[in-house]
């Protein structure tokens, strides 16, 4: 297969980076059932992109049913408790924002799901998260997705975003943190682990 240029736009914020590869579908054709030579593959990564480019102006509307879902799924939390059933419905509606946040042109919307989702994995006790806790997450994905045109297209790092996700994941690890002060093991996966579904 040959080499292509990676021409990756790199976003430098005060405390990461954000790297947009320039091929987001090569990767999908490294083991493909079958070896296309390079001018097949350009055809098929440039058919995959305008394809995906037409599915543009749905994304909107399917991130604001990622938002309903998630609320719904907040709004059984709140009614009937934490019970096994709610908790994972929040916890996926929550990773699959933070799964989808990019493609579908909400990026500022991905690390405050990947904040509820480690509250949801890691409180040792679902019974002690601050519900308001929840309804702080919930409501930013949802303000940031609402203004998304001025958040996201014109200024990827506005003020707001960035401070909602810093002030979010700061709670969210403090009280993570206090749970688990007397479980080792687990705060080191709260420092270092990704999101997965919770048991």
């Amino acid at each position: 297969m040959p080499k292509h240029k990676n021409t990756a736009a790199i976003v430098t914020f005060s405390d990461h980076e954000v790297i947009k590869p320039d091929y987001k579908l090569r990767k999908a054709l490294i083991n493909p059932p079958y070896a296309p030579d390079a001018a097949d593959e350009n055809e098929l990564v440039a058919r995959a992109e305008a394809a995906l480019a037409g599915l543009a102006n749905q994304f909107e509307s399917w991130m604001k049913e990622e938002c309903l879902r998630l609320d719904r799924a907040r709004n059984n939390v709140m009614n009937d408790g934490f019970t096994p059933d709610n908790k994972l419905q929040l916890f996926r509606a929550a990773h699959d924002i933070k799964g989808e946040a990019a493609t579908f042109g909400f990026p500022a919307v991905a690390a405050i799901a990947d904040s509820l989702c480690r509250l949801i994995e890691y409180a040792p006790d679902m019974q002690v998260i601050p519900l308001t806790l929840i309804d702080q997450h919930v409501d930013a994905i949802r303000a940031i997705c609402r203004e998304h045109s001025e958040l996201e297209n014109e200024n990827p790092d506005t003020e707001l975003a960035r401070k909602l996700t810093y002030r979010l994941r700061e709670v969210t690890d403090e009280f993570l943190i206090h749970e688990n002060r007397e479980r080792p093991d687990i705060l080191e996966q709260i420092a270092s682990g990704p999101s997965i579904v919770p048991e």
